[in-house]
């Protein structure tokens, strides 16, 4: 067993190589304090087929880490939560791109937490351990990988800020890279107001100095231990130069025009077709694979030739162009708010529903108590968006990751954080940041729902294509340019400040220059759409007839229990009767009362007041009819007009003490009383004779 600590400022991490599971491709033992992580990677002996890098990242939570049982009815970790999805692509998200695409062994990275001491940050530690573990392996391309975090406190950049800290915090960034390299960013600007770019940028620069000064003590002490590489063909057999060039002597004026026709659908279609065609007449000298994945290399040079070159994009748009916005709101006469956004051909319909406390969504954090999201973004892309014929099922790790982006770019900016609030965007029509547009309907949605925000936030994907010694920027990226470029950049927020960012690099690495220049690209094209969304927004009719509305008010907090009532008997009732939800503080006696109907919301209201007696609608001497609601042993409890029980005490009727309630008096009976007083905030009646 190898056992190396790394210490570097506030930084303390233990590793122990070759200590447990020795049976896997390579593992080490991490601890950070008292959170331990066991990293462990498995490889496949032989290559599989297809054409994609088969590396998966499983990141999983172990319950007895701080103690407890796992919650739910099934004691056993189960189903991962949506925070162990999150990690698991922040980490696949760094190491993917170092694995060549001709890479075809399946290599499954699995990261559990064994102890958690509540302290440490689990992200950071799974990337730091999961980016170590591979560096150990055998593969012969990894390198080493730090990860992150930086916050803003008190004017000051603080490095892996606590989870306590990081709630201080304006800022909260986490960087992976290598030595010089940025290889992912996630961002949220954690005040109503965001971060600006120059800030971000500070921000950056102080994440790199930490990332190269990790890398240098990881390639150090760690790096030495490699296990013997692997002997992999990485040559790509499923492409050839030959079948190359007879594309770019013959076929290259046919495929241009096929690229540059502005329709998806058109151009994928013609593609099929060139593609069936290629393999009709070439297909007793190449394999089809080899047929369709040399197009496919050709395909990608000519887009990218043709911006670096023409700097004109394969739909005729200029580098720095957004495309066309359409915006409709309040297309839904039921919904609480909606907005169909539509930028080229990608649509998001956006949806807004606000709830009481109650509806707000519950969860579950390794090491601390249940905690509730009273603010959710959920995201949706049925396969009929991209024309494809499948089944929609449960929610993919991509479509999670979405809706957490968009939900950190929206959250910032609303007004009251209490207000419960949920966003589904349904993805009709995708061809290129989907993600942003729902940022986009999003942000409009809330406003059709009148929920009070700072400012509205518009998001933009951004792209890159370098070349050697030449790059170019995109802004508003459709699929094609992602899919045949070198960086996915989705960045979101207001005029002045960014609220929300997500950066996933394919070159291996990217400069502070270039990420500067696309920062302010990206600010323009933000500043466009937001003015668009503006004057959409001025157009806004809300539907106030389909609204839920909502009371608060103060009671003595002794008088919460009155409200209650025995077993909840008493809050049941109210709820029933008038239709509504209730929310009650017993703290600071805070009542919350949320109805789809005003009028049952305040008569709901009244009667809390007059129940507790702070607005009491009963007067000494007066005369009311009501219905027996109880007899009990000490006398009966009559049910009075305007709300509220009275108690008609046995003395009040009863001579002979032989004699019991139930013989004057039953359930539902009708009784005339008069009020002979109040005690204690319950009220007394005399029998009227």
């Amino acid at each position: 067993m190898q056992e190396i600590q790394i210490i570097h400022n506030e930084t303390k991490e233990l590793y122990k190589l070759d200590y447990v599971a020795k049976q896997a491709s390579a593992s080490l033992f991490y601890q950070n304090g008292k959170t331990v992580i066991l990293a462990s990677i498995a490889i496949a002996s032989k290559d599989s087929d297809g054409d994609f890098v088969p590396f998966s990242v499983q990141y999983i939570e172990k319950a007895y880490a701080v103690g407890r049982f796992p919650g739910g009815f099934v004691k056993r970790e189960g189903k991962p939560a949506e925070f162990e999805i999150l990690t698991s692509r922040i980490v696949d998200r760094t190491l993917r791109p170092l694995f060549p695409k001709t890479y075809r062994r399946a290599t499954h990275l699995t990261i559990f937490v064994l102890s958690y001491d509540g302290k440490s940050d689990l992200q950071i530690d799974a990337l730091n351990a999961a980016a170590n573990v591979l560096l150990i392996s055998e593969v012969p391309f990894a390198l080493p990988i730090a990860g992150v975090r930086v916050g803003y406190i008190d004017n000051s950049f603080v490095l892996n800020p606590t989870p306590e800290m990081l709630m201080h915090s304006t800022l909260d960034l986490l960087v992976s890279g290598s030595f010089n390299d940025i290889l992912m960013i996630e961002m949220k600007g954690a005040s109503s107001n965001g971060i600006d770019e120059e800030k971000f940028l500070e921000a950056i620069c102080v994440a790199k100095t930490k990332i190269k000064a990790l890398c240098e003590e990881y390639h150090t002490h760690i790096a030495k231990h490699k296990k013997p590489i692997l002997d992999l063909d990485l040559q790509d057999v499923y492409y050839s130069l030959e079948l190359e060039e007879i594309l770019k002597d013959c076929y290259k004026e046919e495929l241009s025009k096929i690229l540059n026709q502005m329709a998806k659908s058109e151009r994928n279609s013609d593609l099929d077709c060139l593609c069936n065609k290629l393999i009709d007449k070439f297909g007793d000298q190449y394999d089809s694979k080899v047929i369709v994945h040399t197009l496919e290399v050709y395909k990608r040079s000519l887009v990218r030739n043709q911006i670096l070159k023409e700097r004109i994009r394969i739909d005729g748009r200029k580098l720095d162009e957004v495309r066309s916005i359409s915006i409709d709101t309040n297309i839904l006469p039921c919904a609480h708010g909606s907005a169909l956004f539509t930028r080229g051909q990608t649509q998001a319909l956006v949806v807004a529903t606000l709830g009481s406390e109650g509806d707000a969504q519950s969860k579950e954090i390794l090491g601390s108590s249940a905690q509730k999201d009273y603010f959710t973004f959920h995201y949706n892309f049925p396969g009929f968006s991209v024309g494809e014929a499948s089944m929609i099922g449960s929610p993919s790790r991509r479509e999670l990751g979405h809706g957490n982006l968009a939900r950190k770019a929206l959250e910032s900016c609303i007004v009251d954080k209490t207000q419960t609030i949920r966003l589904v965007s349904e993805i009709l029509e995708s061809n290129g940041s989907s993600s942003m547009a729902s940022v986009c309907g999003g942000s409009l949605a809330l406003a059709a729902s009148g929920v009070k925000t700072d400012s509205l936030i518009a998001g933009v994907a951004m792209g890159l294509v370098v070349e050697e010694d030449q790059y170019a920027i995109l802004t508003d990226i459709m699929g094609l340019e992602d899919h045949d470029g070198d960086m996915d950049f989705k960045v979101a927020g207001n005029n002045q400040y960014i609220t929300a960012m997500q950066m996933d690099i394919k070159l291996g690495g990217l400069s502070i220059d270039i990420l500067k220049e696309a920062l302010y690209q990206a600010k323009r094209g933000r500043e466009h759409i937001l003015e668009i969304m503006q004057e959409a927004k001025e157009k806004i009719i809300i539907n106030d007839l389909v609204l839920p509305k909502s009371e608060e008010f103060d009671i003595p907090s002794s008088k919460i229990v009155d409200v209650i009532g025995v077993g909840g008997k008493v809050i049941k009732e109210i709820i029933e009767r008038f239709d509504v939800s209730i929310d009650l503080d017993r703290d600071n006696g805070r009542v919350k009362i949320f109805g789809l109907d005003s009028s049952l919301v305040l008569e709901a209201k009244d009667f809390i007041l007059e129940l507790v007696g702070e607005k009491n609608p009963y007067k000494i001497g007066q005369e009311i009819q009501g219905h027996v609601k109880r007899v009990v042993d000490f006398g009966v409890f009559v049910s009075l007009p305007k709300g509220g029980d009275g108690l008609l005490h046995m003395s009040k009727f009863i001579k002979n003490k032989l004699e019991k309630p139930k013989q004057y008096f039953q359930e539902g009976q009708r009784v005339r009383c008069i009020i002979s007083g109040f005690n204690k905030g319950k009220i007394d009646l005399d029998i009227l004779r």
